[in-house]
């Protein structure tokens, strides 16, 4: 059902965790399959001073693609810049590890929605 690069994030899931002062937090659910994620975030600057995700975490409850989209997302934004991470798709995390079921997408856009959430409880913290 699943690939082998589902399986290697949901065997061992990358940032998996909290920030305890987290600069912005997302948490998304979907009541139909019961899946939870809560994204965490922590902004820093680049050098061209612009903010950027120094550091993420995730906490989820789910299934097994649930927590590989959550620790692909991880993988893929850590480091971007907040324009660069809104930029990621709601498939793109999917897409990344090489497909998902599709019964299982929803994990992927999930994981997307998290993030948003994420970034717009630090805009809301921050403006």
């Amino acid at each position: 059902m699943y690939n082998e690069k589902v399986l290697e994030h949901f065997n061992n899931p990358r940032n998996q965790g909290a920030i305890k002062d987290a600069d912005g937090v997302g948490q998304v659910g979907n009541p139909v399959c019961g899946d939870v994620m809560k994204v965490y975030i922590q902004v820093g600057k680049n050098k061209q001073g612009e903010e950027i995700i120094k550091d993420i975490k995730f906490q989820t409850l789910g299934c097994g693609a649930a927590i590989a989209t959550s620790s692909m997302l991880t993988e893929m934004v850590k480091g971007k810049t907040l324009v660069e991470a809104v930029k990621v798709g709601k498939l793109d995390i999917a897409e990344e590890l090489g497909g998902l079921p599709e019964s299982k997408l929803h994990c992927s856009i999930l994981a997307h929605d998290a993030l948003a959430e994420a970034i717009n409880d630090y805009h809301s913290r921050t403006k």
